[in-house]
């Protein structure tokens, strides 16, 4: 296999459920190498007339847990190739009762709830110290524009949508989904974080697409059991793929040519983390 040349404009983050993308003239890429590891897995290829790298943030059948996750070299892998845009999908909990499975919402706020994870790039060594401005952890030009394609496709969608970002990859209980809420959490998730902000270190214009699977702990309407497990998440996110699918390429083909706002760290510091010296993808 071959490294593609032509640098990626956009980059995909597909979670639990979009393990592949059907990308015009597709190529798997070798390891990518990263100051914090290699990353395997990523294709890049055209979808809705740009230029992708596409990942499935799990790996191959879905064998790495939401803590394991090694996001420092993924996102830094997607970033090397040229992207300025990420695109991300995550499979969430719905905590508000106007929320339905198979329903999407465009994240906007995040409360993180993790733990031990390796979340920025400036840890002190190399960089020094950087204060991230997070007030906004995704875009709201790039959401806007999403929430319209998503409108023409006939989905519904919540424009917007609080995320709590737990550290699994247990589910919660009853009591911490009660706290959730009332910390004004409208989503739950296990991986929205630490990617969102080492995304923003690295100067991407962000975008979520999240995947309304369950209502948590709590039972749908009329009694029936819509709360959380694994076999529920998986069974709505494979009746869901196809549109997922097509509202990830329609969102693609309707993205402005240049990143809408200023990255939230200045151009040369993120092009400064990118330059730092790595070794070697091993084969």
């Amino acid at each position: 296999m071959e490294h593609a040349n032509t640098p990626v404009e956009v980059a995909i983050v597909g979670g639990s459920g979009l393990s592949a993308l059907p990308l015009r003239g597709a190529v798997p890429l070798d390891p990518v190498a990263t100051p914090h590891g290699p990353v395997a897995g990523i294709t890049t290829g055209e979808l809705g007339g740009r230029r992708v790298a596409f990942l499935a943030r799990h790996g191959a059948g879905h064998a790495v847990p939401p803590h394991r996750l090694n996001s420092r070299a993924q996102l830094w892998a997607l970033a090397s190739l040229g992207a300025r845009v990420l695109v991300s999908t995550n499979a969430v909990g719905g905590l508000l009762p106007t929320q339905r499975p198979g329903d999407l919402a465009l994240t906007d706020q995040l409360i993180d709830r993790t733990t031990g994870r390796a979340d920025t790039y400036f840890d002190g060594e190399q960089g020094g110290v950087q204060h991230l401005p997070f007030a906004e952890p995704y875009s709201r030009e790039l959401r806007e524009r999403a929430l319209a394609s998503l409108q023409r496709l006939g989905e519904r969608v919540h424009p917007d949508g609080t995320s709590v970002v737990i550290q699994g990859p247990r589910f919660a209980t009853r009591a911490e989904a009660d706290w959730h809420r009332a910390m004004g959490a409208g989503l739950v998730n296990m991986t929205q974080l630490p990617e969102a902000s080492l995304a923003a270190e690295l100067g991407l214009a962000h975008l979520n697409i999240a995947i309304i699977t369950d209502t948590d702990t709590e039972h749908g309407g009329g009694g029936e059991d819509t709360s959380v497990t694994a076999e529920r998440v998986f069974a709505v996110m494979a009746a869901a793929t196809p549109r997922l699918v097509a509202a990830v390429q329609a969102i693609v083909a309707d993205l402005p040519l240049d990143p809408p706002g200023a990255p939230m760290l200045p151009g040369e510091v993120s092009a400064g983390i990118l330059a730092r010296p790595v070794q070697p993808a091993a084969e």
